[in-house]
């Protein structure tokens, strides 16, 4: 092993262009949108919009109707896996993730132990598997049967249960692009006709997420799948991988040959939605986020949609379209100044292949404001 004096030191402009090549940002990949699926190991996916404008900050030919029509045929499904979160994942992903994530989601349902007293939970979970096998059904129809079973428990921690003992999709129409429809649920083994798989191995767990946001720390390996102990794992893999350290001493691991370009290498204006991966899988965020801006992302309860501008946060923005989808308005806030004309001129430019790609608007503006107040 390295010693502390001989690993290189990763700076802050290191990192972030050696994430954004893999997080496919520095430029657009000429991928599928199922390949970029299962190379990222899945999109975030609290609202339904998000993955879509993920994918077209990511890939040269992307269109919103690609991913509907994977989710469609169930190629692609939105579930609950990392970090307690909805997440759009390959089929296959999600049937070995959500087994590797299980013991987090089980002690989820420890949290709620007080509003689940009397409650047997090999019940719970035989009841609402039951349940949903006879058709999708929305939580509020899987909690009222539960409570006739137990009408002293917590509402809350019953569904709280019942989506973490079981993996549980979000059926079609809900998540299809320029479509609306209720949460409902049905069981993953189901919906994809297919059984749940034994646990993804946590050694090639760490092959992926390096492959996808390396180089990291064990912690924030653990941030982004809400996992603990996996030092082991790391440990294990040290003889495979490369390491390095941070400006802090933190000890980063890498797969030898993952791209970690110049430090100066252009990074182009990207727009990303709000609950970005990029974002949120890395225990220090400083790569992608200046410490004078951490925090600025969100306000109250509101997630902004972000925007880099030479690979790191810069601003927030905002898509305005009119009920008819005629007119769609671009809105962007830069932070810290107005930026220079130069830089103004290629976010401007990227905004336009925003309007272009993710709405059908015939008039369209791209006008820098204040989003945040």
């Amino acid at each position: 092993m390295a010693s502390r004096t001989t690993q290189p030191v990763l700076g802050p402009r290191a990192l972030n262009r050696a994430t954004l090549a893999r997080q496919l940002l520095l430029t657009r990949a000429e991928l599928s949108a199922r390949e970029a699926v299962a190379h990222l190991v899945g999109l975030q996916a609290q609202n339904v919009k998000p993955p879509y404008f993920q994918l077209h900050a990511r890939l040269a030919r992307f269109r919103p109707e690609e991913l509907s029509a994977l989710m469609e045929s169930r190629e692609v499904v939105r579930m609950v896996t990392l970090r307690s979160t909805i997440h759009t994942h390959t089929a296959e992903d999600a049937l070995t993730l959500r087994s590797l994530v299980q013991p987090a989601r089980d002690r989820e349902v420890g949290y709620f132990r007080a509003g689940l007293a009397g409650v047997d939970l090999e019940r719970l979970t035989e009841l609402a598997r039951a349940l949903v096998d006879a058709g999708p059904r929305t939580m509020a129809e899987i909690r009222e049967a539960l409570l006739k079973e137990w009408p002293d428990a917590d509402p809350p921690a019953l569904s709280v249960a019942a989506r973490c003992r079981l993996p549980l999709v979000q059926v079609t129409p809900r998540g299809l692009w320029g479509r609306s429809g209720q949460v409902r649920l049905a069981h993953l083994e189901q919906w994809v006709g297919r059984s749940v798989a034994e646990p993804a191995s946590p050694d090639e767990a760490v092959r992926r997420y390096l492959r996808a946001f390396g180089p990291a720390s064990v912690k924030d390996m653990q941030t982004w799948a809400g996992l603990t102990r996996m030092r082991a794992a790391f440990e294990r893999l040290r003889p495979e991988l490369v390491t390095f350290r941070d400006q802090a001493g933190v000890e980063l691991f890498d797969l030898p040959d993952a791209p970690r370009p110049d430090p100066d290498t252009p990074a182009p204006p990207r727009f990303l939605p709000e609950f970005d991966n990029l974002l949120l899988s890395h225990a220090d965020r400083g790569r992608v986020v200046p410490a004078d801006l951490k925090g600025r992302t969100w306000k109250g309860n509101q997630a902004y949609c972000t925007l880099l501008v030479d690979g790191f946060l810069a601003g927030v923005w905002r898509l305005d379209e009119d009920r008819n989808g005629d007119r769609a308005e671009l809105v962007v806030e830069l932070f810290g100044g107005s930026g220079t004309k130069g830089t103004r001129e290629e976010i401007a430019a990227e905004g336009e292949a925003l309007l272009a790609g993710m709405t059908t608007a015939t008039r369209t503006s791209v006008r820098f404001g204040s989003i945040t107040g």
